[in-house]
């Protein structure tokens, strides 16, 4: 049954996991859109997170998925918290037959839980853990058009009470986050600030062509995505909301806080 709007698609920065415990500003503005999207009737959640990758786009179909705590070296407290939301073997089946339909490769995993890419920023969107979540996998190897065309074969959810939602972070460059141990309050890198705003505005402008190939374009493109698994799930959420067609929608900027100097956590709603 179509809800009486169209729901916005979400990027959000889900950064360390300490967010978990250490919500900033980040973590109360992510709890106020999420009130926002149950009061348009969200009723569901599809997410793509950069800590699952696998060959071809896989779809969890577990009813009850377990929370992973995917992470070593952090507080006894991070691990305590559990995300016991339920799973949707349905909605999982609509969105591997929307692959399909597109021409996707899917497969479905029956055993996978939620890892903190996923689980972290929907402690705070959805803290109450009792709205649906499917986790959808990020192919390895594929291009920022080819996971935009992900999102964009599914964006039809959207009418249907379902929020569709790419995780990752704006800035993810581990090396210097663990090689000078920075504090959360550090000063933002510069380089951080320079990356940010210029996604922010390539988004602005519809900018297709230069924000699928941001690392020949965007300044400091590489240091802050030595690899860009962590930046491909906003193309996600671009494709779902149809960003750069005609008509299509400007990001509303939810967080644009920076954690630990090198950590931006950007996150935006689009339509």
């Amino acid at each position: 049954m179509n809800t009486t709007s169209m729901l916005p698609a979400l990027f959000v920065s889900h950064g360390s996991p300490m967010l978990a415990i250490e919500p900033g500003s980040t973590g109360p503005a992510l709890t106020a859109w999420g009130q926002r999207l149950q009061a348009q009737g969200a009723r569901a959640v599809v997410i793509m997170s950069p800590h699952w990758m696998s060959d071809v786009p896989t779809v969890m179909t577990h009813p009850a998925p377990q929370t992973w705590h995917d992470f070593g070296g952090f507080p006894d407290a991070l691990y305590r918290l559990q995300y016991p939301a339920p799973g949707s073997p349905v909605l999982a089946e609509a969105v591997r037959h929307r692959l399909s339909t597109a021409g996707w490769t899917a497969k479905t995993d029956e055993r996978r839980p939620f890892d903190h890419g996923a689980w972290v920023p929907l402690s705070f969107l959805f803290p109450q853990a009792d709205v649906p979540v499917v986790q959808l996998s990020l192919p390895a190897s594929a291009s920022p058009a080819e996971v935009y065309d992900l999102g964009q074969a599914l964006g039809d959810l959207r009418q249907q009470g379902v929020v569709l939602i790419g995780s990752g972070s704006m800035t993810h460059n581990l090396g210097e986050f663990f090689g000078g141990r920075p504090a959360h309050g550090a000063s933002p890198a510069p380089y951080v600030v320079a990356f940010s705003q210029w996604v922010e505005n390539a988004l602005r402008e519809g900018d297709r062509a230069r924000l699928f190939d941001y690392r020949r374009y965007a300044p400091d493109a590489v240091r802050a995505h030595p690899t860009d698994e962590h930046f491909l799930p906003m193309f996600f959420a671009l494709g779902a909301a149809g960003w750069g067609q005609a008509d299509g929608p400007l990001p509303e900027y939810i967080s644009r806080e920076v954690t630990y100097r090198f950590l931006s956590m950007d996150a935006f709603a689009l339509g």
